[in-house]
């Protein structure tokens, strides 16, 4: 997402001050509320200003199509996904209100429940390892693959200055080179191969282009040294020196829902997480919903969600068996929670220079650069985690979409105003949240009004 003419922006990230008063995350009531007065709620509360409102409510001041033909190839036009916002999270002692870019039903829901409820027992507690990123040089063809590995690790100063040069501009704002690696790849029914590791830390980019450039960079070096042929040299999406760990405990005594007990729901959650440990299967389902939540936050501030979904499935699987990205278990009288990813993410370059919405979107978040939107996706992932696990360990998942869903089905069918509750109530009442017949109930309730 960072490329060249995107250097110089690298590290540019917006420094907040650090006496500024962050506005609550707690904001009782917000989805009873219309559109307009969640708007005039944010300008009240100095989370947006005039201009950042009129943005949102008028989208043609949103991405146009001309900014969108800077973008991408072929432009024809622009799809938009609805922006909510996640509420109550508390992450280090400090307030996010976090803005989330997804079309399914319940998400921003879920996880602004859990975090209400994590809120109130201390909240989250999250950290990011590291901004490092890996560049693969794959080398093929050595006639002596042991000289070729001594040959690369005796001349790793002089491939790490060659990689600096680059870029001498990362390692004056603290990134750059770290360390060089040698991999001898010689096992299976595959031809033999060396693969060299450039680890370099990108800051507060996300850096794909910039470590493309780099493995391109170093790659004659490396072939000359090797005697070999060079052939990929590419970034590895698996940014597993990029790590982020969430955890959050609970009282047990908080988790009481409806008719289950505190400790039947987190009993149920920890047997639902032991199941995601046990078997594949299952964690696909269990990790899908992680990323329901990661994803939304890296979609509304132009992050790169594939690469971000493809390192952390890769991650689930480093053991050779597929597992889940966030355990639970009870720990006494308190269920504990724990996530731990690569967060491959940026707060600077590409998309976030061009788009004006997620331009805003980090304006709402307030982070201090790319670590600490890594700490806020990590917590995210992990309340969707929850949500899921809670629903599905007392009334079924089912029956927390449906009262969401009821409302996109009664949209659909052309309900409009005070139409739209009175229509999903009959809707969940018959069980039929089906858009035909949604359409039959409102002509019913039109003819009834015009009667």
């Amino acid at each position: 997402m960072l490329d060249t003419r995107d250097q110089e922006e690298v590290g540019e990230q917006r420094r907040g001050d650090e006496g500024e008063e962050r506005p609550k995350s707690r904001i009782a009531g917000f989805y009873r509320m219309s559109l307009a007065k969640r708007l005039e709620l944010l300008v009240d509360r100095g989370v947006l200003d005039e201009q950042d409102a009129a943005l949102l409510r008028g989208r043609s001041a949103g991405l146009d199509a001309e900014i969108a033909n800077q973008m991408v190839e072929n432009t024809i036009g622009v799809l938009e996904l609805p922006l909510g916002l996640g509420l109550n999270f508390l992450i280090n002692d400090r307030d996010y209100l976090v803005p989330m870019a997804v079309e399914e039903p319940s998400i921003i829901a879920a996880v602004s429940h859990v975090a209400k409820i994590v809120r109130g027992c201390g909240g989250f507690e999250a950290s990011c390892e590291g901004s490092t990123m890996i560049g693969q040089v794959q080398v093929v063809g050595c006639e002596d693959w042991q000289s070729a590995v001594a040959a690369v690790e005796e001349a790793k100063p002089e491939i790490m200055a060659a990689a600096d040069a680059l870029h001498p501009k990362m390692a004056q704002r603290g990134g750059g080179v770290r360390d060089v690696e040698v991999r001898l790849l010689d096992e299976g029914d595959y031809r033999q191969m060396l693969v060299v590791h450039i680890l370099f830390d990108t800051c507060d980019a996300m850096g794909a282009n910039l470590i493309n450039t780099v493995a391109e960079g170093v790659a004659p070096m490396i072939e000359e040294l090797t005697g070999g042929q060079v052939f990929l040299r590419i970034l590895s999406n698996l940014a597993d020196r990029r790590r982020v760990v969430a955890k959050c405990r609970i009282p047990v005594a908080e988790l009481e829902w409806k008719n289950y007990s505190g400790r039947e729901v987190a009993e149920g959650i920890e047997l639902a997480s032991e199941f995601a440990s046990a078997d594949p299967y299952r964690a696909a389902t269990h990790n899908k919903g992680i990323m329901n939540g990661i994803g939304a936050v890296c979609v509304a501030t132009g992050n790169d969600w594939r690469a971000l979904e493809a390192g952390a499935h890769a991650y689930c699987a480093r053991d050779g068996h597929y597992g889940p990205m966030a355990t639970w278990e009870v720990d006494g009288d308190h269920l504990v929670g724990r996530l731990e990813l690569p967060m491959a993410v940026g707060t600077v370059g590409g998309t976030i220079r061009l788009h004006p919405t997620v331009q805003l979107a980090h304006k709402i978040l307030r982070i201090d650069g790319a670590g600490e939107l890594a700490e806020v996706m990590g917590a995210v992932g992990l309340a969707q985690n929850m949500g899921a696990l809670k629903a599905l360990a007392t009334e079924g998942i089912q029956s927390g979409h449906m009262s969401l869903h009821a409302r996109s089905v009664a949209a659909t069918a052309g309900a409009e105003g005070q139409e739209l509750d009175a229509l999903v109530r009959r809707l969940i009442e018959e069980d039929a949240v089906k858009v035909h017949r949604a359409r039959q109930i409102l002509a019913e309730m039109r003819r009834g009004d015009e009667a």
